[in-house]
């Protein structure tokens, strides 16, 4: 094999913009340079490598089989460069370097900015990056190494189980609340039947979120194609805003409508018998290299923050580790006075 690669770095990134952006054009304006440099770089890598990449006949640029080939290929490369960088970042300690957490839609709205303003209280000089994505999406960028690990709601898409470290973190309650002048806002607590006769606003149904929370409603026995259902809408903020409003009730996470209780904007119900949880589960790669902001984050920042022991089973560079049992609610609230 020649020592000449037919390929640089930098033939491979414009390879990916191409491929995420779906034209020259965009890949140009992302990356910052001509199109006609983009052009040029594609025709010079088709021609080293002596196949085509890209099919020219649609309006958007489709890969041909050795361009997916490729762009597999490419991606793990850079991916591995990253890191590369970044493990050299770490000589220097905790002087610089970059956190990057990803979490779903929920998690990452509401407890994890938290966690992060503690992490910053303790390293300024980091970088921290917060990825908030779907749990299918955030778990894939785990598995890929882009981003370091993540807090996620749902479960993680079953081919990628034997290659993540899982590792339960928190439990996270779903509370029915109601407007403050709601009939039944004068009870703490409801049965299960009355939550038939409720009139629920909820997320779109195509949500992943939404699906979480009708899956872990079904778990704990309640039938979810008998809630009216009479309003959707796209997030939890505007959820909670139609609840005040007096438009209906709806579950959410307890941990985003903290402020909402404690100022008595909305009624928190409980249900007779009936406690509605989900696990939060923290992800890792094992297989990736885990730097020392992320080895920081993990062992002074997480422990915080839950309600369970963290035991990490499978990375060889994390130990196990015994923290104490504290209410992700409370926690998330107040952190400690490490924090504060």
């Amino acid at each position: 094999m020649s020592a000449d690669l037919p390929f640089t770095l930098d033939q491979l990134r414009i390879l990916k913009a191409i491929a995420t952006e779906g034209s020259f054009k965009r890949a140009a304006d992302s990356l910052y340079v001509s199109q006609p440099a983009v052009s040029l770089q594609v025709q010079n890598l088709e021609r080293q490598l002596n196949v085509p990449l890209f099919d020219r006949g649609g309006r958007r640029a489709q890969l041909t089989e050795a361009g997916h080939l490729l762009l597999e290929y490419g991606d793990r490369i850079l991916s591995l460069c990253q890191e590369t960088c970044r493990a050299i970042e770490d000589l220097q300690s905790l002087q610089g370097g970059t956190l990057i957490v990803g979490a779903s839609q929920t998690t990452g709205t509401y407890l994890l900015p938290r966690m992060i303003g503690l992490f910053r209280q303790q390293y300024p000089d980091v970088a921290v990056q917060i990825h908030v994505h779907s749990t299918r999406r955030t778990s894939w960028s785990v598995a890929n190494g882009q981003v370091d690990l993540a807090i996620i709601g749902g479960e993680v898409p079953g081919e990628l189980q034997d290659s993540l470290e899982i590792v339960p973190y928190a439990e996270d309650e779903l509370a029915l609340i109601l407007p403050m002048h709601h009939p039944l806002a004068s009870t703490d607590v409801i049965q299960r039947d009355d939550l038939y006769k409720l009139k629920f606003i909820a997320l779109d149904s195509q949500s992943t979120i939404r699906k979480v929370i009708d899956q872990v409603l079904t778990r704990c026995g309640i039938e979810t194609r008998r809630l009216q259902i009479e309003m959707e809408l796209n997030s939890i903020e505007a959820i909670k805003n139609a609840v005040q409003a007096g438009l209906g009730v709806s579950f959410v996470s307890i941990s985003a409508i903290e402020k909402e209780l404690q100022m008595g904007m909305i009624h928190r119900a409980r249900i007779n018998s009936v406690v509605v949880n989900r696990t939060l589960s923290v992800i890792f790669n094992p297989s990736r290299y885990r730097s020392k902001a992320a080895e920081a984050f993990t062992h002074e920042i997480l422990p915080q923050f839950t309600n369970r022991p963290l035991e990490f089973s499978k990375s060889t560079k994390t130990p196990k580790e015994k923290v104490s049992k504290q209410s992700v609610v409370a926690a998330a609230s107040t952190p400690s006075t490490q924090g504060q």
